[in-house]
């Protein structure tokens, strides 16, 4: 005898979404993008009216709201439940997933969060969110569009919630490992910066220069991450560079110059051998070209450079400029915003000199402050 078991189309949708997101979720380390599609797809495959991810403080063992859907969800953002407060608050504490049929009824609902927001809950779901190491977190679908959350609706949430527990716990993991390794980089380049006196600081400086301007042109996050390790190793290549060129105090000769010149070559062909650091060449290889293709190490020009680069010769010329060197004291900020202007389209990309002006006059750049 043969048994058939009958799927309804609504049901194949709701498994085929969640398989859908399942896959990404896994295949994503950003944090941003795993947090969004788990309340989005909680919302959709539960037929909910909104849903929230709220995360573990792990100092304070108190619940935040991460990530949420509907209209009242940027007035959660504010709210903290307290260990064993509201529902979440107790799905947190025991582990067990809850299906709460009417919310003001039960005495374990926190009516404040409610009142805060202006918003009527009736019905609860409510899983953990959990990693093979600790708790992470608690997500939630309020309000069944049609009826009440069924035990259907609760294998659909806990599966999703346990595919955004383990991504979590990578993102973090991934996170964790990358501010070592970005720690790590500054630290090395600051320790190269203490051969020459008349640099303290630039590296930092040039970093937020240009992730300030690249933050302004929109670039994806990707980019910005680029931005950030080529702007602190711009200048690796001066390790190669003899002490008594490098710390000379005044300006350099000819030859001098030269072999100062070649320390975009030497921090390309260093990086070159870090494979995970080979995104990287261009900021750090072509920040000294010039728009007009008469700067070095390759004669490059307009687009030819990329953009990394053109972005890192302004904040580099930038605080170049604003910094006590051997051979000049420091320029006022308002001289220095001048001589971008006037060298923008011949050593300068016009849009990146743009931006940069466009950052420095809202103040956002604490260095400039």
């Amino acid at each position: 005898m043969t048994t058939t078991f009958s799927v309804s189309s609504n049901e194949k949708r709701k498994l085929h979404l969640l398989m859908e997101v399942a896959a990404l979720i896994n295949s994503s380390l950003n944090l941003g993008e795993i947090k969004r599609l788990a309340v989005e797809t909680a919302t959709s495959c539960v037929e909910a009216d909104a849903a929230s991810l709220l995360l573990l403080d792990f100092e304070t063992r108190e619940l935040y709201f991460e990530a949420t859907t509907g209209e009242k969800g940027n007035q959660l953002r504010e709210i903290r439940l307290k260990p064993g407060q509201g529902i979440a608050g107790w799905v947190a504490l025991r582990g067990g997933a809850l299906i709460i049929d009417d919310a003001g009824k039960d005495k374990r609902f926190n009516a404040d969060v409610d009142r805060a927001t202006g918003y009527t809950t009736r019905n609860i779901l409510a899983v953990p969110v959990a990693s093979k190491e600790r708790m992470v977190g608690v997500l939630q679908a309020v309000n069944k569009k049609v009826g009440d959350f069924s035990t259907d609706d609760l294998d659909i949430l806990e599966t999703l919630a346990h595919q955004v527990g383990t991504a979590i716990e990578n993102a973090l993991l991934y996170q964790e490992q990358r501010e070592t390794f970005l720690g790590i980089t500054m630290a090395f380049a600051e320790a190269l910066e203490k051969r020459d006196t008349y640099t303290g600081g630039h590296t930092r400086r040039v970093c937020e220069y240009s992730l300030a301007i690249a933050r302004h042109l929109s670039l994806p996050e990707e980019m910005l991450e680029e931005i950030r390790l080529s702007a602190i190793l711009h200048d690796i290549g001066k390790i190669g560079v003899p002490d008594r060129v490098l710390q000379k105090p005044g300006k350099l000769e000819p030859e001098e110059f030269a072999e100062m010149n070649l320390h975009p070559v030497i921090g390309s062909e260093i990086l070159e051998h870090v494979k995970s650091l080979r995104p990287m060449l261009g900021g750090v290889r072509n920040h000294h070209e010039k728009f007009d293709g008469t700067g070095y190490p390759d004669k490059k020009k307009a687009e030819e450079i990329p953009l990394t680069g053109r972005i890192i010769a302004v904040a580099d010329s930038f605080d170049a400029m604003t910094s006590t060197r051997p051979y000049r004291t420091a320029l006022s900020h308002e001289t220095a915003l001048q001589e971008l202007v006037t060298c923008s389209g011949r050593q300068f990309d016009p849009a990146v000199v743009e931006a940069f002006l466009d950052v420095y006059k809202t103040g956002a750049l604490s260095c400039c402050s």
